[in-house]
């Protein structure tokens, strides 16, 4: 099974290496003829404007739509939850998104660099505990769609949620060194249209 980690910017190598880790094929993915046979793609943490720049540049926008409707799966991870978003709050006036799941995702909900924290989560569908995640310049999913399942919340915020074969996390699972929410996400998300 070969899963794509969009790798314009932000964490995309701690992605690749959890996914490696669970014994999955993980390609970075810096051009979109990379996302070819891939069944799933994260969209890594970073600076969500940055990214959105480098994707219109290199034509992400309309390839990852394609993808995803060919039935590619999708997970956004902080910035990648925004990118992946029907709404947007707090944009930039030029920012864009790939409009995928139905959630309005607010951006740097929980303040700046230096309001970065960590916080143990209940994550529906992990066994095994509670989940560390770590938020940095985290976005929070102000609300959700019909169709979307919330998986965690922290503080009366929405933090993981699931849309079929979308996943949003506004915190980043790549940097705890706890792989469940990436074998979550192969097993249920992607392994779920296989």
């Amino acid at each position: 099974m070969r899963i794509g980690v969009l790798a314009l910017q932000g964490a995309f190598r701690e992605h690749i290496l959890a996914l490696e880790g669970l014994g999955y094929e993980a390609v970075a993915v810096r051009l979109p003829e990379q996302m070819n046979d891939c069944v799933g793609l994260v969209i890594p943490g970073g600076e969500s404007t940055a990214i959105s720049k480098l994707m219109l540049t290199y034509g992400f926008y309309d390839a990852v739509a394609q993808h995803h409707g060919a039935g590619m799966a999708v997970w956004g991870t902080c910035a990648g939850a925004i990118l992946i978003a029907r709404e947007v709050l707090d944009a930039l006036p030029d920012q864009r998104s790939l409009s995928l799941m139905d959630i309005s995702v607010r951006r740097n909900a929980y303040g700046r660099q230096v309001d970065s924290f960590e916080a143990d989560l209940e994550f529906a569908g992990l066994e095994g505990g509670d989940y560390r995640g770590v938020f940095i310049r985290a976005p929070w999913i102000e609300s959700v769609g019909d169709g979307v399942e919330v998986l965690a919340s922290h503080d009366g915020h929405v933090v993981a949620a699931r849309q079929g074969d979308l996943l949003a996390t506004t915190f980043h699972p790549e940097l705890t060194g706890d792989l469940r929410i990436h074998r979550y996400f192969a097993e249920e998300v992607v392994g779920a249209k296989r």
